[in-house]
């Protein structure tokens, strides 16, 4: 039966291609972390990559997902047309099917073809095909095998027929089907309109693109013919649902619907006046999705990579909704909306609903702050181009009110294009790296592909029988020693088939007991012995440069390691157990503090290591002392409890619909391994978690947090102890106690008592001070206010008044000028060994060019100090204080000198 609505095409498409032989893989997340080059994934075959390059193997041949995608960098980048356009979008579900050198162009064609006009119904007459210019064989599979006419199928360049996925990586010809509107909805007014012409007429919609991966570009455009030749075919559903239901623009299919109308119900807008926000409705609609699935898959708003371009599709959205109504959030009844109708298809979005709500809610009442200035001062600098007749905003200044006021380039180019002014984005650019080399902060390293060195070794390795498809035979978990045999060693960046004393190698053996450094946790570290030999290798580290190869580095530091030697390989077991400990604590801790601060709370990444543990989670603000003592305890009644601490390992959807946390920027297989805390006494806590973990929760001993911080705009972070590293930090403290105890002569238990009592008598004590000092300044005062000099009718008081600090001086100048209309003060004091200085005078002698801040300059020069003020009152510090008395005999001279009118004036 045909589909209706793109749930049901979404449905069709797995049910179908899962018919053919295909095994329906999940989409992986959004965030890119292991490619430089991809802030997003950008298409379906992003997660196979490895496989297409031949790094990877999996059990299955075919595959074929919705891949969750973004396209908002680089080449791919679809932000200026959203809104404007009616099939454009920022996030986008890509239906896809694959193929692993299995079928090929003819087998893509076919199931494409069969897919739209015999399930989606779609009519042959309005399929239009392209082919690459230089694919004879696609070009006769369409006509000969297919049965299309022949002017059905046209020719196109490299331009539009061949697919990269970035500037490195898989890549081929391409053949694309497209769907003709009819000639009704031509924008392009052509005589020969067509798909030849590719000018974005609105007749013609691409709807489906095959991709034919027979190469693998590096990073200086070599092409190379891949191992296997594969298949990765992209379709939108947005446009195949636009197409099935027969509505040209995407915005008006059920994907979009609900959003839209929610927009138009808060804003209690007419249908007459949604048209007129058409853009504005569009943008919101859009980004609301975008930004709902990026925060569901761990991206935080921020200022660089990733978290810049959430807060980017934030504001930006904030911005269309402040033009057309919107005072206060919204955005988040947006959100919403998709987290309702998407949350079956994609459970993140339920799982971190409250999550999700309060980070857009949050970002917006951010921007809310400096919104209205940073407009205010675009405005103005827009008038002032206008009024000069340049159509130029410079990037400095564009970048400045990113920098200054958080208003994102694309945000300044929008209001810029609506006055016809655009944005100087190289000069922005030249800014922006300007301010990131000052500041410290990175810009985007260069990416080069990985060396093959390590794929060759594994390749040989399993066409050599021995490894299997699977690889290294890794397993960190049956214990901390094994036997294996060495089966490459790598030298100075090339193979070897020995080592010696002294060497700086890195060991594959066919097994391994060693863990690789994954969600946070740290790698083993150990040794590797040649039986029977006095052969060692110091393991310092344990990596995975290509999937399914493990290489331990370290240093020989005995006899020879050669290929083929029976080993022993022996993990450090004590310090594996203390990450044992923390890394089980991160999870008890993960469940306290989603259970005190809400269930907004999610981790946000984590670094386990022996000594301590760290963890970042989302949260708006500092977690208060009381507060995290208060987790503290739940954590330690948790671990006291005992609670069992079980491996299972199950199918992701499975673990997934029972609850299991997935956590963000991670990477799943179709089967998981789970971590459950609890056992007959009731589940505790429950994660998909492939790191090492204590048996029960009382192994982890004790839990002490040891801080706590921002890390970021709604991001946390604590770090803390376990087991012999809270012993330690617990033992330090009770030491540091017992020494004041001892020095105060009171009890631990009295101390708190003691010190109050002691800031108490310091308090008074302090207090009786200042009375003195006042006592003694007013005492000075007097002496030195009988004995002031009279220079040209100015009266000058100067001295040194012991023991008095800033504030003493500072409280003798307003005495002095109490009392004197016409006069100059100038004291001095010694403070913390070092020479202080003030100087102050009346307002009636600054006209005569006596200035203060000018005449404390040679003064403080003399003590070898330096100070500035106004021209009324000035003050300085100095290094030298025995010639404190001879910078003040300088000071008649100055006020002579000062008073003395200039030469001829």
């Amino acid at each position: 039966m045909k589909p209706t609505n793109s749930t049901e095409i979404r449905q069709a498409f797995f049910d179908f291609f899962e018919e053919m032989g295909h095994r329906v893989v999940p989409s992986s997340p959004l965030p890119v972390y292991d490619n430089p080059t991809l802030l997003f994934t950008n298409a379906g075959m992003n997660q196979f990559v490895d496989t297409f390059l031949g790094k990877e193997n999996r059990s299955y041949k075919r595959a074929v997902s919705s891949q969750k995608c973004m396209r908002v960098q680089g080449k791919h980048n679809d932000l200026e047309n959203v809104g404007p356009s009616p099939r454009h979008h920022t996030f986008f579900e890509m239906l896809g099917n694959f193929s692993f050198g299995d079928y090929f162009k003819s087998g893509a064609i076919r199931f494409a073809f069969d897919f739209l006009t015999k399930v989606c119904e779609i009519s042959e007459e309005d399929l239009w095909y392209t082919v690459n210019v230089d694919d004879d064989d696609a070009l006769k599979i369409w006509i000969d095998e297919i049965g299309v006419p022949t002017q059905r199928v046209v020719r196109m360049g490299d331009k539009t027929n061949f697919w990269m996925m970035g500037d490195v990586g898989p890549c081929g010809p391409t053949s694309e089907v497209h769907y003709d509107w009819g000639p009704e909805h031509c924008t392009c007014d052509e005589v020969n309109c067509g798909i030849q012409l590719d000018n974005d007429c609105g007749r013609w919609l691409e709807i489906w693109n095959l991709v034919f991966m027979q190469y693998n570009q590096d990073g200086h455009g070599n092409r190379t013919p891949l191992p296997k030749p594969g298949v990765d075919t992209g379709m939108g559903l947005e446009r195949i649902t636009a197409v099935v239901v027969q509505q040209p623009v995407n915005y008006d299919t059920d994907l979009f619907y609900s959003a839209m109308h929610r927009i138009q119900e808060l804003l209690g807008d007419s249908e007459e006046e949604r048209a007129l926000h058409e853009t504005s409705y569009r943008v919101i609609a859009d980004h609301g999705r975008a930004a709902a699935f990026l925060i569901a898959d761990g991206v935080l708003p921020g200022n660089v990579g990733k978290s810049y371009v959430l807060r980017m599709i934030i504001r930006r959205a904030a911005r269309f909704g402040r033009s057309i109504g919107f005072a206060s959030p919204f955005l988040a009844e947006i959100a919403e909306v998709y987290i309702d109708q998407m949350g079956a298809i994609y459970p993140e979005l339920i799982t971190h609903r409250d999550h999700v709500l309060q980070t857009v809610t949050m970002e917006e009442k951010r921007f809310a702050r400096t919104l209205d200035v940073a407009l205010s001062q675009l405005d103005t600098l827009l008038a002032d181009l206008h009024q000069a007749h340049q159509g130029i905003v410079p990037g400095d200044v564009a970048f400045d009110l990113y920098a200054t006021h958080g208003l994102p380039l694309e945000i300044t180019r929008d209001v810029a294009g609506e006055r016809g002014v655009r944005v100087d984005e190289d000069g922005f650019e030249t800014a922006r790296a300007a301010h990131a080399e000052a500041s410290g902060v990175g810009a985007f390293g260069h990416y080069d592909t990985e060396d093959s060195l390590y794929a060759e070794l594994l390749n040989e390795l399993i066409n050599h029988g021995w490894l299997d498809n699977n690889g290294i035979d890794y397993d960190p978990y049956s214990g901390s020693r094994m036997e294996s045999r060495i089966a490459g060693i790598i030298k100075d960046g090339q193979r070897s088939d020995r080592a010696i004393s002294g060497d700086e190698v890195e060991i594959v053996t066919l097994a391994t007991p060693f863990y690789i450094e994954a969600g946070g946790e740290v790698s083993d570290v150990g040794t590797i012995e040649v039986i029977k030999e006095d052969s060692v290798l110091r393991v310092t580290d344990t990596r995975m440069p290509v999937p399914g190869l493990i290489t331990h580095v370290g240093v020989v530091e005995t006899g020879r390691l050669v290929v083929g030697q029976l080993v022993e390989l022996a993990v450090d077991n004590e310090r594996r157990w203390d990450i044992r400990r923390n890394h089980t604590a991160t999870h008890i801790l993960h469940k306290e503090l989603r259970m005190f601060l809400g269930k907004h709370v999610t981790q946000q990444g984590s670094f386990v290591a022996p000594d301590r543990l760290r963890f970042d989670f989302s949260h708006g603000q500092a977690v208060d002392e009381e507060t995290l003592d208060r987790i503290e305890v739940a954590i330690n009644e948790a671990i006291v409890s005992n609670r069992q601490v079980s491996a299972l390992h199950m199918a992701r959807e499975d673990a997934i619909s029972q609850g299991a946390m997935a956590l963000f920027g991670e990477k799943y297989g179709d089967v998981v391994r789970t971590i459950q805390i609890g056992g007959d006494d009731g589940l505790y806590s429950f994660e998909l978690c492939g790191g090492l973990h204590v048996r029960a929760t009382g192994d982890i001993g004790l839990f002490r947090f040891t801080a706590e911080e921002a890390v970021g705009a709604g991001l946390r972070r604590v770090e803390a102890v376990t087991g012999r590293g809270a012993l330690t930090f617990v033992r330090d403290r009770m030491a540091t106690l017992n020494r004041i105890s001892n020095r105060l002569n009171s009890p631990i238990l009295e101390l708190e008592t003691r010190i109050d009592a002691l800031l108490a008598e310091s308090r008074e004590l302090r207090k009786e001070l200042a009375q003195t000092r006042q006592q003694q300044a007013r005492e000075r005062f007097s002496e030195l206010f009988e004995t002031m000099d009279i220079i040209d009718g100015v009266s000058l008081m100067r001295g040194i008044v012991d023991g008095a600090d800033m504030d003493n001086l500072r409280q003798m100048t307003d005495w002095f000028r109490d009392r004197v209309d016409n006069g100059m003060a100038v004291l001095a004091s010694i403070h913390d060994d070092r020479p202080i200085i003030v100087v102050v005078v009346t307002e009636g002698l600054v006209p005569s060019g006596v200035d203060a801040g000018k005449l404390i300059r040679p003064i403080a020069g003399i003590v070898g100090g330096g100070g500035g003020g106004r021209p009324t009152m000035a003050q300085a510090g100095g290094k030298d204080a025995s010639r404190i008395q001879e910078a003040l005999d300088l000071v008649p001279k100055l006020l002579e000198d000062a008073l003395t009118p200039p030469k001829g004036g």
